[in-house]
């Protein structure tokens, strides 16, 4: 049973978790997290659910979407908080798609001082700008830096 000290208002949740309310109630409303009402419609928040934002602190810093993130709770039992295991087993889960974003950054950084993303070196160029660029037909933006257009 959880007594009223078990559960977090969501301004502490925020000062706690260092989300925004507003990110909370995203969240929230995602299924990231869940909350219990107060008999006044306030939001209650069980401690377990700290655990679960640093979870997702830690997807977000390694560059995973809400939609990834979201996935791969959604694996776990009874919307429960993430173990260890859950991490070790979810992240190398993750480990391609980690590794073509580490592809994709170490291409733009060995590419950046030369090149604007698409190799006009010029917006007069650019196959945005320019449809009869050569570079245009592969698609906009960055073609030169994404490996899917090479």
């Amino acid at each position: 049973m959880l007594h009223r000290t078990d559960l977090l208002t969501i301004g502490e949740l925020s000062a706690r978790s260092g989300f925004a309310p507003s990110a909370l109630r995203y969240y929230e409303g995602l299924g990231l997290i869940t909350s219990t009402r107060t008999s006044g419609n306030q939001r209650r928040y069980e401690r377990a659910m700290l655990r679960r934002l640093a979870f997702i602190r830690s997807a977000q810093r390694v560059g995973l979407a809400l939609e990834e993130i979201t996935q791969a709770l959604q694996t776990l039992p009874g919307s429960r908080t993430p173990t260890k295991a859950d991490w070790t087993r979810l992240s190398h889960q993750w480990r391609g798609r980690l590794n073509e974003q580490i592809e994709r950054l170490e291409r733009l950084r060995d590419r950046l001082d030369s090149c604007i993303g698409c190799g006009c070196l010029s917006l007069q160029k650019c196959s945005l700008q320019n449809p009869d660029d050569y570079v245009s037909s592969r698609g906009p933006g960055a073609v030169y830096l994404d490996p899917s257009k090479d």
